[in-house]
């Protein structure tokens, strides 16, 4: 399973030299201590893992009552996990640190002593949560982990080799060509069945069985929602509402969160500390409407309009279908030949915010429901900033088509309204690559290389 993070992780090696410890940020299942050990088994001589949940009495001991004294913690560390730690070549791994707060606060000092390597994981919703009493050290970089996107999921599959192909076409503006982009969209389907989440993937690539993924699937979401009721307090009940709503959410015209909607009679502002926590928790990605498509988006940021995405569009699907019905009357088989009359642009739209997001693209979308004039009124999906800044047209609007037949009208205006600040529109839909009209048409799987 190769990882896109692995890389980020040499960089923060090479550049820190042990100066910081590095923190993997991101949703529960997503990986994040299997690339800690993947990592520590070929840049180091040795590693070793404490996993606080489960861990011996004895390392909790060391924590508790030799801190002031790090060589007889190093060394008994190295006794009791039978691992021989090497200056300046040796990994350690605090897994589940959330689980024991004091050895995040002993990071400070760890560090400071400069021997070995430190890396944390855990769920940062608990992570933040046990947070009394300790001071948070300032000497802890944290790296953002995704599910994985779909170029992770063609490496998996063993289509490492056409997938450099569609970067090739994408980076020199050609079209990738009838049959694979034929080829391409199925992977895309069983990709957005699938899901991003390492386990699922794993099962799919093994056994090809998508009864397992299911079931794989509808645990994951079982866990998020059991870390709602333990650790969202008096939010719990407001956050299960909005996670249970964003399927019905999506399937609107108008895809914007509304409070009305998940609760009767609510206002915006009783579902503060709820998406606080949703946010923290890395399991919904957040699209926030700016007024302006200036190169600063979130300065123009209105958070009073909001649309929330699931962070893998796989549970998405499991979430909006249900393991029982996905299981019946060859379902996967009508999804991925496209032969079930069905809301399909909800889910390719959550797969895009998935790719955006995991590229490193903040969510950001346009809006105007204007009811007094047609050409103010249009909706954008999503608005991205170049990764050149120039003095003007900085920011590319981008528009999700699901099938071949669509209209372009929110694009045309808004690209009328407001040509000064804008680079090349974007659509993305199921064709091919096409530059037309002053419009970059990209098929739907590119939408990760933007």
């Amino acid at each position: 399973m190769k990882r896109k993070i692995y890389n980020k992780l040499v960089e923060w090696k090479n550049q820190w030299n042990g100066r910081t410890a590095l923190l993997i940020d991101g949703a529960r299942r997503i990986g994040k201590s299997w690339i800690a050990e993947e990592f520590g088994k070929n840049e180091y001589k040795s590693y070793l893992v404490i996993d606080f949940n489960n861990v011996s009495p004895d390392i909790i001991d060391l924590f508790e009552h030799h801190l002031t004294d790090l060589d007889t913690f190093f060394t008994r560390l190295s006794l009791y996990t039978g691992v021989r730690l090497h200056k300046r070549e040796s990994l350690i791994i605090f897994d589940e640190i959330q689980m024991f707060p004091k050895a995040r606060a002993a990071v400070k000092y760890l560090v400071k002593d400069g021997r070995y390597d430190f890396i944390e994981t855990g769920s940062l919703v608990s992570i933040n949560h046990n947070v009394k009493n300790i001071v948070i050290p300032s000497e802890e970089i944290r790296v953002n982990m995704y599910p994985m996107d779909l170029e992770e999921f063609m490496w998996a599959i063993g289509e490492d080799t056409l997938f450099d192909y569609v970067r090739e076409c994408h980076s020199a503006k050609k079209p990738v060509g009838q049959a694979l982009n034929r080829k391409m969209n199925e992977y895309l389907s069983t990709y957005m069945l699938v899901g991003g989440m390492p386990q699922a993937v794993l099962s799919y690539v093994e056994h090809k069985d998508f009864h397992d993924v299911e079931s794989i699937k509808e645990s994951i979401l079982a866990l998020y929602r059991n870390d709602i009721s333990k650790y969202a307090g008096r939010s719990a009940p407001n956050v299960t509402r909005i996670f249970d709503s964003i399927p019905g959410l999506l399937q609107q015209h108008e895809k914007r969160f509304r409070p009305s909607k998940v609760k009767t009679n609510s206002r915006m502002k009783d579902f503060n500390e709820s998406f606080f926590w949703l946010d923290e928790s890395r399991v919904v990605n957040f699209c926030y409407n700016t007024t302006e498509p200036s190169v600063s988006l979130a300065l123009n940021r209105d958070d009073s309009k909001v649309k929330l995405y699931l962070a893998d569009t796989g549970l998405l699907v499991t979430m909006a279908f249900g393991h029982h019905v996905l299981e019946k009357d060859g379902v996967y088989e009508k999804i991925l030949k496209g032969k079930l009359d069905f809301n399909r642009g909800m889910l390719m739209e959550n797969l895009v915010a998935q790719q955006l997001c995991a590229s490193g693209h903040p969510l950001f979308f346009y809006t105007n429901p204007s009811r007094e004039s047609a050409a103010e009124r249009m909706e954008i999906d999503f608005l991205i900033r170049k990764s050149e800044i120039t003095s003007r047209h900085n920011i590319s609007p981008i528009e999700v088509k699901s099938s071949t037949r669509y209209s372009l009208s929110s694009i045309q205006k808004f690209t009328a309204k407001f040509k000064n600040y804008l680079s090349t529109p974007i659509v993305l839909h199921p064709g091919d690559l096409e530059l037309k009209d002053g419009i970059f048409y990209l098929p739907l799987y590119m939408s990760g290389l933007l």
